[in-house]
């Protein structure tokens, strides 16, 4: 046995005997593969293999691993500080990257509440919706609309606003506070949506207006609830539903921000601005947990002036001054680059890359958009059964449910993608047929 696989060995031991993985038994049914660096787009194993990363960290890291830039920015904010509570206190760091984001996103979105994750975002934005129509008198307005086959995170709130069918919580559903749930779009993201895919919504917020207090979507695509991807054009009618009703929009854009989709952010597919907005993932570039909850002035002055005169909410690493400085680089990085040259031509490597995948009879469709890739199986994958084929082949794809999809890193070369996606559509096609 070599010294790498004795180290390799040694370490998946002490996991399996103390540690517990994302939705996962533990200790878990398939391998875990220890990682002891990672640098481009190339993650390197215990044993010494290199693993081309298809998932940029679970979409986040943007610009690949152990970038100069983004590394000189934690180092040279550590020198300062590495955080501070933010009650009563500010700092540079957090006023610098509250300016980059209002810039960034519509005019009307002029405050920023930082937290700590993605779930805590759209939490955070959950209470601003019912908080901001309590202030308004309108406290019976406490409820929520949201698509079918949408995810929005993993807490309580975030949880309650997930498909409640389909989705990974329905184990919760008895304990969830009840929200109204609608189908989502099915009109093709190219296409306009005929009115009769609006009835739905329009009817629920016809009868039912007076007890809800906001609608969110994830904005063109649905992440983690299906990989699916729906006309912008369903975004612009359900804006002015939203303003005939009187009934705040809430966008989750936390996996389509940063250009995810081939615009900076997927609302600019529709050309729509939410009342409030969710970002997070991608913002640090995957070198740390940061997200933040945009509002308009109004709702912010809103609830300012309600009972309490404050928004009750406060994270203990609120606007962390490492994250902060780090989200600051990513994003100027991001924006200094051709990115929107570099995400169509990952767009156009996966599009030729997983097309004969649809000649598979294992495969129900092949989707792009932007720096997503997905296959669409007829049947669920055995993660325990196929991740070990990628990993063999020197990828790192993690497929769910019937999905094997993709979100390369932006900086990921022509021959990488190459070989990512011929490792995808050759493991799919060993599965069982259709």
């Amino acid at each position: 046995m070599s010294d790498a696989g004795d180290n390799t060995r040694k370490l998946q031991a002490l996991d399996r005997e103390l540690l517990w993985h994302p939705y996962a038994a533990s200790p878990p049914a398939g391998e875990i593969y220890p990682v002891t660096s990672a640098s481009g787009v190339r993650l390197r194993l215990a044993d010494g293999r290199e693993l081309i990363d298809g998932m940029a960290s679970w979409w986040c890291a943007i610009h690949g691993y152990n970038h100069p830039v983004l590394n000189r920015a934690v180092q040279a904010q550590l020198e300062d500080m590495a955080h501070v509570m933010f009650g009563g206190l500010t700092h540079p760091p957090a006023i610098k990257l509250a300016q980059l984001l209002t810039r960034i996103t519509p005019e009307p979105l002029q405050r920023v509440f930082f937290s700590d994750s993605g779930s805590v975002a759209v939490e955070v934005a959950m209470k601003m919706a019912i908080q901001y129509q309590y202030a308004r008198g309108r406290g019976n307005k406490r409820k929520l609309v949201a698509l079918r086959q949408g995810y929005h995170g993993d807490t309580f709130g975030a949880m309650s606003v997930c498909d409640p069918v389909t989705g990974m919580h329905h184990l919760f559903g008895d304990v969830l506070y009840p929200h109204f749930f609608v189908d989502a779009p099915d009109c093709p993201v190219d296409r306009e949506c005929p009115e009769s895919q609006m009835t739905q919504v329009a009817d629920l917020l016809a009868e039912q207006g007076e007890q809800i207090a906001a609608v969110i979507v994830e904005p063109v695509v649905q992440g983690a609830g299906g990989m699916r991807f729906y006309s912008p054009d369903y975004l612009r009618k359900l804006r002015a539903l939203c303003d005939a009703f009187d009934v705040l929009l809430i966008f989750d854009e936390i996996a389509t921000g940063f250009g995810r989709t081939g615009k900076l952010f997927a609302l600019q597919h529709a050309d729509v601005t939410p009342d409030i907005l969710c970002l997070g993932k991608a913002l640090t570039g995957g070198y740390m947990t940061l997200a933040a909850t945009l509002a308009t002035e109004e709702i912010t002055a809103t609830i300012s002036a309600g009972e309490g005169g404050a928004f009750m909410h406060g994270p203990t690493f609120m606007a962390n001054p490492l994250a902060c400085a780090t989200a600051i680089a990513s994003v100027e990085l991001l924006l200094s680059q051709p990115w929107q040259r570099e995400v169509q031509r990952i767009e156009n490597a996966l599009g030729n890359g997983l097309a004969p995948a649809r000649e598979l009879p294992q495969v129900a469709e092949v989707r792009t958009l932007g720096a997503i890739g997905v296959i669409e199986l007829r049947e669920p994958v055995d993660l325990a059964s196929v991740q070990p084929r990628f990993v063999e082949r020197g990828v790192w794809v993690r497929p769910f449910g019937k999905l094997v999809y993709c979100m390369p890193p932006y900086v990921m070369s022509d021959a990488d993608l190459a070989t990512l996606t011929g490792a995808m559509v050759e493991v799919v096609g060993q599965l069982p047929g259709g």
